[in-house]
């Protein structure tokens, strides 16, 4: 009888789930209400205008509109949403 163990595909395949972290919508893009924008560790990416912030730090449009990432100051940035006029208008 083999003493060694063979393959070793039985040890493997206990790791965890990929996170799927990172920005989800980019600067210039359309969000709806309620869409994630990033998905982060800590607070990276502050929330700005319409934005809201999750317990995880995810940060998700409060409102439709178009995504802007803008300079606080020179180390520190926040994402903002604008919605669209003519958007507003029509509602």
């Amino acid at each position: 009888m083999a003493h060694k163990k063979g393959g070793g595909s039985s040890r493997n395949g206990r790791g965890s789930n990929a996170q799927h972290r990172g920005v989800k919508v980019y600067g210039g893009e359309q969000i709806n209400a309620g869409g994630i924008l990033v998905r982060q560790v800590g607070m990276t990416l502050a929330p700005g205008r319409n934005v809201g912030l999750g317990k995880d730090f995810t940060l998700f449009a409060l409102v439709s509109g178009t995504v802007k990432y803008e300079h606080v100051n020179r180390s520190k940035k926040r994402v903002s949403v604008y919605p669209n006029e003519t958007a507003a208008a029509a509602e």
